[in-house]
């Protein structure tokens, strides 16, 4: 092989290998964290919030909004509300831009809050459950849905706001 072609087909694997790496590597956000797992009790909790407590451990899976096939963060938003008979848009900034804006001092169960996880205000949802908890489908890295709290370091750092979907 010619010094040339060597090079052309160089250039070819880089270009074809860093949008696989970004697809696998990437996800709505990119923070290690323990997981905490909040049980569906309360039968004065909404079933909004019983149902995504239900989803925790599914798989993380980009682009997806099932159970079966698992979920991106969006997908996870999505699906919970659908169940519930609201629909919402499928993209995290079609989300934050449709919503009604709520005070960070006044989210309550259910609201959806917003992250700002790769340098875009709307890059990262998930669902509010009480006491500084939400509910979420972060990352490959995570690789589940999982409880996490806003006071945690990294979520709090980049935490972009809270909206509100229709009633629940």
């Amino acid at each position: 092989m010619n010094r040339s072609a060597t090079k052309t087909s160089r250039y070819f694997f880089i270009r074809l290998l860093i949008p696989i790496a970004v697809i696998l590597f990437s996800g709505c956000a990119s923070n290690p964290e323990k997981a905490t797992e909040i049980k569906p009790a309360s039968q004065s909790q909404s079933p909004v919030i019983t149902y995504a407590l239900s989803l925790q451990g599914t798989p993380y899976h980009f682009g997806k909004d099932t159970p079966e096939e698992g979920f991106d963060c969006s997908g996870f938003v999505k699906h919970v509300y659908q169940k519930q008979g609201i629909t919402l848009p499928r993209t995290v900034l079609d989300m934050a831009l449709s919503l009604p804006h709520i005070p960070k001092n006044d989210v309550h169960s259910g609201d959806l809050v917003f992250f700002n996880t790769n340098g875009k205000s709307f890059s990262h949802v998930g669902i509010y459950v009480n006491n500084d908890q939400f509910v979420h489908a972060p990352s490959q890295r995570t690789g589940r849905v999982l409880v996490s709290s806003l006071k945690n370091r990294y979520w709090h750092k980049h935490y972009s706001g809270a909206r509100r979907p229709g009633r629940f």
